[in-house]
C-alpha cells in the first residue's frame, strides 16, 4: 500500500478519497497492544502547539509481553523487523489513547528507531522498516512517512529487541 486513498465511481466520474488512519487500521486489521505505562519519571506522549513527541516504546504484545534479545544473536532480521512493527502498534496504542482517535494525526514527523543488536549486525534501517512500513500504511505514503535515525545499540532496557521514539504533527 503506498496512499492512503480510495478511488470512488460516482455518475461515471471517479474520485480520491483520504481514508482515515481510524477506519484504515481497522481495515488492516491492526491489534493494538494496551498502551504501555511509563516505566520512569517521564510522559508517554507530550503535545507542544500541533506536535505530539511519544517517548520511547518498546515492541509490546497484546498480552503485555514484550520481544526481547539482541537482532544478530537472539534474532535475526525478519524478527527484528517484526519487532519494530510491533513497537509502531505500541506507537498507536498511545496515540489513540492519549488523542482519543488517531484521526487526530496529521502527519509523522520524525522516528528514531534504536536496535538492540550485536557489534557485527548492520541492517537497523531494514529493522526498523517495520515501523516506517506500518506507519506509510496507516496515513499514506505523502503523510505516513517521514524523516527518520535507525541506529544500533549495545542493549536496551529490559532486553527490548528495539524502541523507537516519533513526533507527529496534529491535525
Amino acid at each position: 500500500m503506498t496512499s492512503a486513498l480510495a478511488c470512488t465511481t460516482f455518475a461515471g466520474v471517479q474520485t480520491l478519497t483520504a481514508i482515515k488512519p481510524e477506519a484504515r487500521c481497522q481495515e488492516l486489521k491492526l491489534e493494538l497492544p494496551p498502551a504501555p505505562k511509563p516505566a520512569g519519571v517521564y510522559q508517554p506522549i507530550l503535545i507542544v502547539g500541533n506536535l505530539a513527541y511519544v517517548s520511547g516504546h518498546g515492541p509490546l504484545k497484546p498480552d503485555r509481553t514484550l520481544i526481547t534479545g539482541r537482532v544478530g544473536a537472539d534474532l535475526d532480521l525478519a524478527a527484528g523487523k517484526q519487532a519494530a512493527r510491533q513497537t509502531g502498534l505500541a506507537i498507536l496504542a498511545t496515540l489513540q489513547e492519549h488523542l482519543g482517535s488517531l484521526d487526530r494525526v496529521k502527519r509523522v514527523i520524525k522516528i528514531l528507531g534504536m536496535v538492540n543488536s550485536t557489534a557485527e549486525f548492520t541492517e537497523h534501517p531494514a529493522v526498523i522498516n517495520g515501523c516506517s512500513e506500518l506507519f506509510r500504511d496507516v496515513w499514506g505514503a505523502a503523510d505516513g512517512i517521514g524523516a527518520r535515525s535507525a541506529v544500533g545499540m549495545a542493549s536496551l532496557p529490559a532486553n527490548i529487541a528495539v524502541e523507537i521514539e516519533a513526533i507527529f504533527e496534529l491535525a
